[in-house]
């Protein structure tokens, strides 16, 4: 039997206390006492209900509440927006309102995210959003299937997004390479694209401690709540739930490590949420060797490993922080965020009639930053009871190299083209240009036509601003 079932998408991982409401309420009339977090900010109803009987199709189930096979959730870093870095013009609003133009369900992972955070890994995703120092502009980083990881050769504006993520989903396949895509996209969906004039630098940084209650501002906190084996108790979240709609909290937050977070917290709500948490026994201040730990969802022998691992390190005084650390049961795996890969090895079929431990790779993300996307080989064939003396001396090296490699270079890998200046003329509202070699289709304005020569009544085809909200500009074009 599959160690999962089924799968609820949740949008950026962000939900109303409500709706999570409903997904608890729908998981209880199966019988569940449990369900679980996923990497993609999602929720995983486990195969089995409490009494250990298989989840099957009857009079409760009802399969519109999962999402399909080919269906993906989009990832966002909405859940560290006001309490970690971010981007100096980026706000939650953004995040919100790029999620609400997605109006269909992505058949390829979706990620938007903030380069100056930690928490949501960049380049996860076969469609990666990363925000830029332009305001409202993002760089478009590709590992589409059967393509080989290539970044787009333009900047993509905010409210661009949910319809280039669309568009390059209909037609990856029938084109080539990324200079036909984009020759496509060019020709086919009217965009506000702006060329690339540096190339996306990221800074590595520690990976942050996110559980427990913390101060948000003045007079707001957040909590951040974490569960050892991902085993969420469904009679607690429907009691914090009530909580927040009580207390106005509109939002709860999915993380890709299998925890949530809720923000917004009101000063004077913050002793009776401490109560509450008492009440439940729930433990908010796990060490933070515990929170930095990617496993595959409902693999027992993944989180038994996890433990026996924390608890040498534990015993031993040693420091993983700002470490992430994955246990993986797949070989050569493509696509990993953490700082440290721990991966199992098959056991050779000629063996697999006697009882043999198995054997473990280790890996480690180049320069210990798992936004390079590089993993080498640290050591092979390890034995589990070796496994804790390795990591050691990884963390040894990891601690000596802190701080000395930042900001390093993801340069778009495209040919240089020739670029040449042009002259626009852009609305001040909502940034959308007019440019005379493309007319307006909006508005039945022919290739050509000079904005001088636009009618008086001419308004903007986006956001319906008047022709005087227009000011011309130079743009580079390639």
């Amino acid at each position: 039997m599959k160690e999962l079932n089924r799968r609820v998408n949740i949008k950026g991982g962000i939900l109303s206390p409500s709706e999570l409401q409903n997904i608890i309420k729908y998981a209880s009339s199966l019988g569940l006492e449990t369900f679980h977090f996923g990497s993609r900010q999602d929720i995983i109803f486990p195969a089995q209900d409490a009494k250990g009987h298989a989840i099957e199709e009857n009079d409760n189930f009802n399969l519109d509440v999962f999402s399909s096979d080919i269906q993906q959730n989009i990832s966002c870093s909405y859940v560290s927006i006001d309490i970690f870095a971010s981007t100096v013009w980026l706000r939650g609003s953004t995040y919100l309102y790029i999620l609400e133009q997605f109006r269909y369900e992505p058949a390829l992972k979706v990620n938007i995210c903030d380069p100056k955070q930690q928490m949501v890994p960049l380049f996860a995703g076969d469609i990666n959003f990363i925000a830029s120092s332009h305001e409202d502009y993002w760089y478009l980083f590709l590992k589409l299937p059967g393509w080989d990881p290539i970044y787009y050769p333009a900047l993509i504006f905010t409210w661009d997004i949910a319809k280039v993520a669309k568009e390059i989903e209909h037609i990856y396949q029938k084109v080539a390479d990324v200079e036909e895509l984009f020759q496509f996209l060019n020709e086919s969906i009217d965009t506000n694209n702006r060329v690339i004039e540096k190339p996306l630098r990221v800074t590595s940084r520690p990976f942050p401690y996110y559980e427990g209650m913390n101060k948000m501002g003045i007079n707001e906190y957040w909590l951040g709540l974490y569960w050892r084996n991902n085993k969420y108790d469904l009679i607690f979240l429907n009691a914090l739930c009530e909580f927040c709609i009580e207390n106005r909290i509109g939002k709860i937050c999915l993380t890709p490590w299998k925890s949530f977070i809720i923000k917004g917290i009101p000063k004077d709500c913050k002793l009776a949420l401490e109560k509450l948490l008492g009440q439940y026994g729930i433990n908010v201040r796990h060490s933070a060797l515990e929170l930095n730990w990617h496993l595959p969802v409902g693999n027992q022998r993944a989180l038994d490993l996890k433990k026996f691992l924390v608890m040498n390190f534990d015993q031993n005084d040693i420091s993983t922080y700002g470490m992430t650390f994955a246990i993986t049961m797949k070989r050569n795996q493509k696509r990993y965020f953490t700082t440290v890969v721990i991966e199992e090895n098959k056991i050779p079929e000629a063996v697999q009639d006697f009882v043999v431990r198995p054997t473990y790779n280790v890996l480690n993300a180049k320069n210990f930053d798992p936004n390079t996307k590089k993993y080498l080989v640290y050591a092979q064939d390890i034995d589990q009871m070796d496994l804790p003396a390795v990591l050691l001396e990884l963390t040894k090296s990891y601690f000596q190299n802190l701080g000395e490699v930042t900001n390093e270079d993801y340069t778009p890998n495209t040919k240089p083209k020739e670029v040449m200046e042009i002259e626009v003329h852009q609305c001040q509202d909502c940034h959308t240009i007019y440019d005379p070699s493309i007319g307006d289709a909006v508005n039945d304005i022919p290739v050509g036509t000079e904005f001088a020569d636009l009618p008086a009544s001419y308004h903007c085809p986006l956001c319906e601003a008047k022709k005087d909200r227009f000011v011309k500009m130079t743009v580079e074009v390639v």
